[in-house]
C-alpha cells in the first residue's frame, strides 16, 4: 500500500511494499526535453501545483548555481510521483557527456531506463551508446518520443532512427492522431488495445474505442506489434495459433507484452508531448505495468568488508540493512545530503549504521569505515526534503549531515558491517589548474575542494610536486565550468592558469664543473672549492654521486655538503626550472680552508659547479610521453590517426574491438601534446571517441620546443 506524509504542505508518498515501487532513470540527449517531461509528469499527478513548482511555489529543478549559468540539468536529481497506487521514482539525468557520473549513478539506482529523443533532433552517437551500455548491464528499456508540437517535430522520422539505432523489437505501442487542424498531435491510439485517447478538450483524455477509418492505417504497423509480442511470449503455442489464423485477443497480448519488457526483451515506443499533456498517462502506464519492480531486479554483488563473499540478498524490507549512497550534494543551509537507494532492509530515523566504502574507481580515497546515527530520512523532490517516517528495500530517499558517507559507500547494519561493490567510473582526463587569488582563499578553496570532490567521483584532486600546481582532473570543460562555478558560490575567490607537464632536465654529455665560494667581508668568512664530472647516464638510472678526492683536498667531513648542494641544485634545475634526472657526479678535486671552510660553503660551491659544467654541457630537456589508447567507431579511425600523427604521436597498432563496430588505436603521444586531448577528441568524432592514458617515459623535446621552454623560464 502507498501512505503520504505531510511536511510544510509537500506531500511525500512512502511506500510499505516493494512490488509498489518503480524506479526508472530517464535518460537521452542535451535538450531531448527530459527535465520538462518530469515537471510534466509531476504536475499530471498532482505532485506539484504546475510544472516547475512545489506547492510553496519553490521550484522542483536543482538550486544549483551551475544549473541555472549553463540553463541545462548538470545533476542527478530524484522526484516521485504516485499513479495507480504505485510509487514511481523518476530519476533526471544530465545529458551532456561531461555528467557521465551523474548518468552512472542514476543507473546504478534505477531498475528500468526510460530514453527521452527529441522528435526535433532525432538519436544522436552518445545516445546509441548509452542504449549499448544499459544493454551491457542488462537494463530494461522504453523510448519515448518527445517535443511533438515543435513546428519542426518528426516523429516517423525519429521513430525510424530509433530503430534503426537500437536494433530490433523497438516498437511503437501507441500511434499518434492529429487534430483537426491536420497539423497538431490531438490524441494517441493504442496500437493492441485499439483504444483512443483524445487530448483535444487537454489531460486527462477522453477514452474511447477506434473508429473503423482508424484501423486500416494502422494495420501493418500493428501486424508487426503483435508479431513482436508473440516472439517474446513464454507461451510457445501462440505464435502457431498466430499463424494459423486465430485472432489473439487483447487479454493476452498486453500481459506479455508487459512481461517482455520488464525482462528487457521488448522496447515500447510511446510519443508524449509535456506541453499539451499527450501521451503522459499513456507513459505512466507503461512505467507501472511494465517496468520490473525491486523485486524483479537483481541487486548488486554484497560482500563483507574484508570482501569475504556473502549469499545474494534479496530486496526484503525485513531483510538486513544493505543500502548505498548514489549521489552526494553539499546544500549551503542543510550541509551535506546523501540521495541513497536502499536495496534490502529498511532504514529509518535515529537508526545507527556502519558506512564502508573506499571511493569510486580508486579516486585515491582512504578506506573508511564508521558507525553514524542516521537522525532524519526524507523523500527528494528535486531539491526539495520532505521527512519520512521509513524507506524500505527497493526505495530510495535522502539523508543528511552525515559525515563520512561518499558516493559509492554502503549503508548497513553496525552488527553485520557489509559492502557493495562500486559501479565504474570514467577517468577525468581534461586537467584545470586552479589557484587561490589571496592567501585567505586558500584555506576556503581547500575546504570546499573537499566537499566537492568527496561528492563528485568522476573529479579528481592532484597537487602536482613537480609544479606545485593544484589541479582538478575534470571530464570536459562544462565539467569544469560547473566545478569553478561551485567553488566560487561557495565564497572562494579564484583563477586558473595553465597547465605545467612535469619535465625533466638531464645532461646530454659529459663535462665538468667548477664551484668556487669564497667570502671574506670581515669576522667569519666563506671558503669552498670544488671540482667536478658529469656523466649522463640511461634513461630512469636517477642520480650516482661519486666521491674521488686524493690527497684530502676536500676533508672527508665536507664531502656529504657537496652532494647535499648538488642534490638541491638537481631539484631547482638548470635551465628552465625542472628536476634534473639520469646523470653521474663525480667529486674529483677542491680546497678548503680551516678556518672559513663550512658545511653550507661547501653545499654553494657544489651548486655551483654543477652550474658550471651545465654551461659548457649540452643539458636537454626531457618530456613525459604517455602510452595512449583510443575507442573510437571504426569511421573515425582515420581521422583520430591523423590528428595522432599531428601531435607528434607514434602509432603501435590497431585492433578491432570486441563488439566489432569499434577499434582501439595504441599510440605514444607526448604529455604537452595532451592536455586538452579529451575536449579536441570528442569534437573529433561526435561525441563517439574516448582514451584512456598511462606514463611510459620521458623523452627528449624537440629543440625547438625546448628552446621556448627555456626563453620563457628565462622571462619569468
Amino acid at each position: 500500500m502507498t501512505q503520504k506524509t505531510q511536511e510544510k504542505g509537500l506531500t511525500a508518498p512512502v511506500v510499505t511494499e516493494p512490488g509498489r515501487v518503480r524506479n526508472v532513470v530517464l535518460v537521452g540527449h542535451s535538450g531531448a526535453g527530459k527535465t520538462t517531461l518530469i515537471e510534466a509528469l509531476l504536475a499530471a499527478t498532482g505532485t506539484i501545483s504546475r510544472a516547475g513548482t512545489v506547492a510553496d511555489g519553490t521550484t522542483v529543478t536543482d538550486h544549483d548555481p551551475a544549473a541555472v549559468r549553463q540553463q541545462r540539468s548538470v545533476a542527478l536529481s530524484c522526484a516521485p510521483v504516485v499513479h495507480d497506487g504505485v510509487k514511481i521514482n523518476l530519476l533526471d539525468t544530465p545529458g551532456y557527456a561531461d555528467f557521465v557520473g551523474e548518468l552512472r549513478a542514476g543507473l546504478r539506482a534505477a531498475d528500468a531506463a526510460v530514453f527521452v529523443v527529441s522528435a526535433v533532433d532525432g538519436v544522436d552517437s552518445a545516445t546509441v551508446a548509452l542504449w549499448e551500455e544499459c544493454a551491457a548491464i542488462g537494463l530494461p528499456r522504453a523510448v519515448t518520443i518527445t517535443r511533438l508540437d515543435h513546428p519542426r517535430a518528426d516523429y516517423e522520422g525519429t521513430l525510424q532512427e530509433c530503430q534503426e539505432a537500437f536494433g530490433e523489437n523497438v516498437m511503437p505501442i501507441y500511434q499518434p492522431m492529429l487534430g483537426d487542424d491536420g497539423e497538431s498531435i490531438a490524441g494517441l491510439l493504442g496500437l493492441v488495445t485499439l483504444k483512443v485517447l483524445d487530448y483535444s478538450q487537454g489531460y486527462p483524455p477522453r477514452a474511447g474505442e477506434a473508429e473503423r477509418e482508424h484501423l486500416t492505417p494502422i494495420k501493418d504497423d500493428r501486424d508487426l506489434l503483435i508479431e513482436g509480442i508473440i516472439a517474446e511470449s513464454e507461451d510457445e503455442t501462440l505464435m502457431d495459433r498466430y499463424v494459423a489464423g486465430e485472432l489473439i485477443s487483447t487479454d493476452t497480448l498486453v500481459p506479455d507484452l508487459e512481461k517482455a519488457v520488464a525482462r528487457g526483451n521488448f522496447y515500447p515506443v510511446i510519443p508524449v508531448c509535456a506541453a499539451t499533456g499527450v501521451g503522459l498517462d499513456a507513459l505512466l502506464d507503461g512505467i507501472v505495468n511494465g517496468a520490473p519492480s525491486p523485486l524483479e531486479h537483481d541487486l548488486p554483488v554484497v560482500t563483507g568488508v574484508d570482501g569475504s563473499p556473502l549469499p545474494p540478498l534479496t530486496c526484503d524490507p525485513d531483510g538486513p540493512l544493505v543500502a548505498e549512497v548514489v549521489k552526494t550534494t553539499i546544500d549551503r543551509h542543510v550541509g551535506r545530503v546523501s540521495l541513497v537507494r536502499v536495496f534490502s532492509g529498511t532504514l529509518r530515523p535515529e537508526l545507527t549504521v556502519h558506512v564502508s566504502g573506499h571511493g569510486l574507481a580508486e579516486r585515491g580515497h582512504a578506506d573508511h569505515d564508521a558507525d553514524e546515527r542516521i537522525a532524519h530520512v526524507y523523500s527528494p523532490l528535486g531539491s526539495q526534503l520532505r521527512e519520512v517516517a521509513s524507506c524500505i528495500a527497493g526505495d530510495i530517499c535522502a539523508i543528511t549531515k552525515s559525515g563520512s558517507a561518499e558516493t559509492g559507500d554502503t549503508l548497513s547494519g553496525k552488527d553485520q558491517p557489509l559492502l557493495m561493490e562500486p559501479w565504474t567510473m570514467p577517468e577525468p582526463l581534461l586537467p584545470i589548474a586552479v589557484v587561490a587569488k589571496s592567501r585567505s582563499d586558500e584555506d576556503a578553496l581547500a575546504k570546499n575542494l573537499a566537499r566537492l570532490v568527496a561528492g563528485d567521483p568522476t573529479l579528481r584532486l592532484e597537487r602536482n610536486p613537480d609544479t606545485h600546481q593544484l589541479v582538478l582532473w575534470c571530464m570536459g570543460e562544462s565539467h569544469a565550468d560547473v566545478v569553478l562555478d561551485r567553488l566560487r558560490a561557495g565564497g572562494v575567490e579564484l583563477d586558473t592558469e595553465p597547465v605545467k607537464v612535469s619535465l625533466r632536465e638531464t645532461f646530454g654529455a659529459t663535462a665538468t664543473g667548477h664551484g668556487r665560494h669564497v667570502k671574506q667581508s670581515g669576522g667569519h668568512g666563506q671558503y669552498a672549492v670544488c671540482s667536478i664530472e658529469v656523466e649522463p647516464l640511461p634513461r630512469g638510472s636517477g642520480f650516482e654521486f661519486v666521491d674521488k678526492v686524493v690527497g684530502g683536498a676536500v676533508p672527508h667531513n665536507y664531502i656529504p655538503s657537496v652532494e647535499k648542494g648538488v642534490r638541491a641544485q638537481l631539484e631547482k634545475g638548470i635551465v628552465a626550472g625542472y628536476p634534473v634526472v639520469d646523470l653521474r657526479v663525480t667529486l674529483v678535486d677542491g680546497k678548503a680552508h680551516s678556518v672559513d671552510s663550512s658545511d653550507a660553503a661547501f653545499q654553494t660551491a657544489g651548486a655551483l659547479a654543477l652550474r658550471t659544467a651545465a654551461e659548457q654541457g649540452r643539458v636537454a630537456l626531457l618530456e613525459p610521453v604517455d602510452e595512449i589508447v583510443v575507442r573510437v567507431p571504426d569511421t573515425y579511425v582515420g581521422a583520430v590517426m591523423s590528428d595522432l600523427s599531428g601531435r607528434r604521436g607514434r602509432p603501435l597498432g590497431t585492433e578491432a574491438d570486441e563488439d566489432g563496430e569499434h577499434s582501439l588505436v595504441r599510440a605514444e603521444v607526448p604529455a604537452t601534446e595532451l592536455v586538452r586531448y579529451a575536449v579536441e577528441l570528442r569534437a573529433l568524432t561526435s561525441g563517439t571517441g574516448t582514451f584512456s592514458r598511462v606514463y611510459a617515459r620521458h623523452e627528449p623535446m624537440p629543440a625547438h620546443l625546448a628552446d621556448a621552454v627555456r626563453k620563457e623560464h628565462a622571462a619569468r
